[in-house]
């Protein structure tokens, strides 16, 4: 483990270093570790690797690197055979540069208006990512400048081939200026290939990755396509429908790892997380457990799962899909060994497809979808292992004492012996355990026009929410209030949760059936001489962080169809009269006197109470109109007099020289 590579043995700067670490690269894949110092060197290099295999950050972090951030000039080329791994290309230096602070790299591919891409080529690119034809097109244009390129880079060399750009790419390679630095990737070599390598290329460094394939043949690989919130309900219904030794789930960061693991803790089951910051000996001891049996469920990061040979792993989670098809193969490796079959299954959202078909081309094997897990799968699976354990029970015997018991309360009345038999049965599994399946479809069924009705306390999806006042400074875990629960009152651990834990109160969601005997065995307990102080969500919160949406809302009172909310009672409707038309009607009398002035009155009051005019005197009719200061404007008045004095330059008053001109027309 301690001579595994990493990204910061291969030379790389500190923010590209901070920013692999924010993305969840922990360990570079091999055609990274052999490629990256090679070109940070300034070495020319031929990397034979497939799609998929982690190459896009293998020349991506050396150029942006080495860009000089300073000059807004083009310093790197990449050639690309399509528009789409153009564009791929482009976003993941994008993501790769965020820490590098002034970076701009411009994708430049047929089929785009031409224009636009010219104005971009005119403010400058560090980087340009483009299919040949198009890149031509830029230069034959002059939009397009290579004097300063440093670093060209051929992906895909044997698509272009293939797609007739390989007279494109010898006259670039025979444009950009010497000296320069050339990497070529390709999956295959064929001559044109090797020809051009050998023309251009000076003294490379030679990377192969070999084609890996699936190791073990039995290893069933299935698919489920969903959004990133569905996945936890579906890992979930999962996990309990389908009987494995061992599930070994993955997730991309260290962080994601941890939660989930947590999150699976606080809904019954026994997962640890395993990654990269852990002890050597903290591994092993979640290794060991695992082998032995007292631990189901490891949910680790790629770094972490090197290495691991458990041969009670049957199957293998895909929760996030990984960043290359190497990590792929490594992971569902995992399961399968020994001769045994395995079944690996991946977690996809709408935008992965991409990389899944990457996957199959990479492995040569096609990944199957599966059928979706649903609530009537979960609660069937609950009867058979519930029927299983009661076969067990009575093919092991020495049952006379629970048979005298069951017999006695029969005869006593007034509840027959089955009736007595499912009391029974209830107080060891829980009535959830034998759910039955037609009410889970019933459940799952689309909703109708009717409105559905809140489930009540008895029904089986009824959930009560409680508060512990206790959390995350007082060191409780899920497993904690999971196990205290379970033992106290004697609920299944698998109806127990979710469960969320804060800083000073913690908050539990269990069967509304179980919550007075809940209350009653853990409300006067105590945690570490601590009181738990149990009690139902939702009243006053036993501790100052208050949840802010958590309280129990009223059942709100049944509003009318919303078509009969504003509309008249039986009356008859009147037919909408024609625009700015008059009716019929007589024109009533008018009731009020209009207003005089003298008679009193005193309209348009403003807020002091005084009429109109100010100073609370109404205008009369002896009153002078546009008065001045009590006067009367008279024609001899001059006019727009400043001080007295009308508009006058030096004592004169503005004319034209000379004679007005008479106006045309």
């Amino acid at each position: 483990m301690s001579d595994a590579p990493t990204f910061a043995s291969l030379g790389l700067s500190t923010p590209l270093l901070e920013t692999l670490t924010q993305l969840g690269y922990e360990a570079p894949t091999p055609i990274q570790a052999r490629t990256i110092p090679a070109l940070l060197k300034g070495r020319d290099l031929i990397g034979q690797a497939q799609t998929g295999t982690g190459k896009t950050a293998a020349f991506a972090l050396p150029i942006l690197q080495q860009l000089d951030l300073s000059s807004r000039v083009t310093q790197a080329l990449v050639l690309a055979p399509t528009r789409e791994l153009a564009v791929q290309v482009s976003e993941a230096m994008h993501t790769y540069a965020k820490k590098l602070e002034g970076v701009t790299v411009l994708p430049v591919y047929g089929g785009a208006p031409i224009f636009g891409q010219m104005k971009h080529l005119q403010r400058g690119a560090h980087v340009v990512v483009g299919t040949p034809g198009r890149l031509i097109d830029h230069l034959d244009r002059g939009t397009l400048s290579l004097d300063h390129v440093r670093m060209i880079v051929l992906d895909e060399a044997d698509e272009m081939l293939k797609m007739g750009f390989i007279d494109e790419v010898e006259r670039m390679l025979s444009l950009v200026p010497k000296p320069r630095q050339v990497a070529l990737f390709s999956a295959t070599m064929p001559e044109p290939i090797a020809r051009i390598a050998q023309k251009h290329l000076v003294n490379p460094e030679r990377v192969e990755i070999e084609h890996h394939t699936i190791a073990g043949p039995d290893i069933e690989q299935r698919f489920l396509n969903l959004a990133e919130g569905q996945k936890l309900e579906v890992l979930t219904q999962m996990l309990e429908l389908e009987e494995a030794d061992a599930v070994l789930i993955f997730r991309r960061t260290k962080n994601g790892a941890a939660e989930l693991a947590e999150k699976l803790g606080g809904r019954g089951f026994v997962a640890e997380a395993m990654h990269g910051d852990m002890k050597q000996a903290e591994r092993e001891s979640v290794i060991r457990r695992l082998r032995a049996g007292k631990l189901d469920i490891v949910v680790a990061t790629d770094v972490a799962a090197r290495g691991l040979d458990v041969e009670q792993i049957t199957h293998v989670v895909n929760y996030d899909i990984p960043n290359d098809v190497e990590a792929y193969v490594h992971r569902i490796g995992r399961t399968g060994r020994a001769g045994r079959s395995g079944v690996a299954t991946l977690f996809i959202t709408p935008r992965e497809r991409r990389m899944m078909r990457e996957i199959e081309r990479f492995t040569g094997t096609q990944i199957k979808p599966m059928k979706m897990p649903s609530r009537a799968d979960v609660a069937a699976r609950r009867i058979a292992v519930f029927k299983e354990s009661l076969r067990k029970e009575l093919q092991a015997g020495d049952l006379d004492l629970y048979v005298e018991v069951v017999t006695q309360l029969a005869e006593e009345g007034p509840f027959d012996m089955a009736e007595v038999a499912a009391a029974a049965s209830r107080i060891a599994h829980g009535t959830r355990a034998v759910a039955a399946p037609a009410e889970a479809v019933k459940r799952e069924a689309p909703a109708s026009s009717a409105v559905p009705s809140a489930p009540s306390d008895d029904s089986d999806d009824a959930k009560v929410r409680l508060s512990m006042a206790l959390g995350k400074r007082d060191g409780i875990r899920p497993a904690d209030v999971v196990g205290s629960i379970a033992n106290e009152a004697g609920i299944p651990g698998s109806d127990i949760g979710p469960i969320e834990i804060r800083d000073d109160i913690t908050y539990v969601t269990i069967p509304a059936r179980h919550r007075e005997i809940v209350l009653a065995k853990l409300g006067s307990a105590h945690f570490r001489g601590k009181p738990v102080n149990l009690r139902v969500a939702g009243g006053e919160s036993p501790s100052r962080e208050r949840p802010r949406y958590d309280r129990e809302r009223p059942t709100p009172r049944p509003s009318r169809p919303p078509a009969a909310r504003f509309q008249r009672d039986d009356r008859p409707e009147r037919p909408p009269a024609a625009r700015y038309q008059r009716d019929d009607r007589e024109e009533r009398p008018r009731t009020t006197k209009p207003f005089r002035p003298g008679a009193g009155a005193t309209p348009y009051a403003a807020r002091t109470g005084k009429p109109f005019p100010p100073r609370g005197k109404p205008f009369g009719s002896s009153d002078k109109p546009y008065a001045a200061k009590g006067k009367s404007f008279g024609s001899k008045d001059k006019p727009y007099a400043a001080k007295g004095k009308p508009f006058a330059s030096k004592g004169k008053p503005f004319v034209s020289k000379g004679k007005p001109k008479p106006r045309k027309g």
